[in-house]
């Protein structure tokens, strides 16, 4: 566009300048130069580049052309101006974190639930511009669609939904159905805007100190509980077996004591009284029980 206005201007500066003056005769070379710098021109604005992965848009004084331009190379309007959109997947972050977000600083996003409480929320958005609809996104948005319409609708439902949970369980038990919840009704706003919600990423959510002391202790509690409970089951498993062994020793000394005979109890003495008279070292006399002659044992 430059070249054009450019070449214009010195084709018209050449033929105002008056035969009188001393460069006149630079007239014509001003002509030829102004020429060609609009050809140029011509040539260069009505050549457009898109690279893999964009959609352009033609904005002609203001008005925006319903047409895209797709990858490769395009003929246009050389008075156009051609708007690039990025067509592939981005990722919008607000997070906690000092530089690990799309704005510097802390930029999480604070709601409150159901309880009253204040939770901090970091998340990550994927979306991704739909092709055919980057004209009705500027001229209805413009280039800056990430600031006007992903950051706010983001942080908006969220808000709206938190209030629908409690701490605990949007630290917990319903954080998947939280997040289910949100990227519906994000999807449904991105939609209506030209945009496609591709993936919704709660990367962490953050309690008031006081809570995380009360789920850490909830949490120690239980553990010591489980613990306990562990340790009970141990001991009743050992007083189970202290009894059955118990009660085996009372069922062979109730057999003892009904089921020998006075000849098999000696007999059991005699068996008892030759394993002694093995021993090497030993000199052993054993007397009877009262019926049967003392035996004398040597090493003999």
């Amino acid at each position: 566009m430059f070249f054009i206005f450019l070449g214009i201007l010195l084709f018209i500066g050449a033929n105002t300048i008056s035969p009188n003056l001393v460069f006149y005769k630079y007239a014509t070379t001003l002509k030829v130069v102004g020429a060609a710098f609009a050809i140029l021109g011509l040539t260069s604005s009505a050549v457009v580049q898109v690279d893999a992965g964009e959609v352009g848009v033609q904005s002609v004084f203001g008005k925006v052309q319903t047409s895209t331009l797709n990858s490769g190379l395009n003929f246009v309007n050389p008075l156009a101006k051609v708007v690039v959109f990025d067509a592939k997947t981005q990722n919008y972050t607000m997070s906690s974190v000092h530089d690990e977000g799309d704005k510097e600083g802390d930029d999480a996003i604070r709601v409150l639930t159901a309880d009253g409480l204040e939770v901090v929320v970091d998340l990550t958005v994927l979306f991704r511009i739909i092709p055919s609809e980057a004209p009705r996104v500027l001229r209805e948005i413009g280039e800056d669609y990430k600031d006007k319409v992903v950051r706010p609708i983001t942080r908006t439902m969220i808000r709206d939904n938190a209030v629908y949970y409690d701490a605990v369980a949007l630290y917990s038990l319903k954080r998947n159905e939280f997040q289910q919840r949100i990227y519906t009704d994000i999807e449904k706003n991105f939609k209506k805007r030209g945009l496609v919600l591709e993936q919704l990423l709660i990367r962490n959510i953050n309690l008031p100190t006081s809570v995380k002391t009360t789920i850490e202790s909830k949490i120690n509690a239980e553990q010591d509980a489980q613990k306990m409970q562990f340790v009970l089951q141990k001991e009743k498993q050992e007083a189970e077996r202290k009894r059955v062994e118990a009660q085996g020793i009372a069922d062979y000394q109730k057999i003892l004591s009904t089921g020998l005979s006075d000849k098999q109890l000696q007999y059991e003495s005699i068996i008892a009284q030759k394993e002694l008279a093995k021993s090497p070292n030993a000199k052993v006399i054993i007397m009877g029980g009262g019926k049967s002659t003392p035996i004398i044992l040597g090493n003999q």
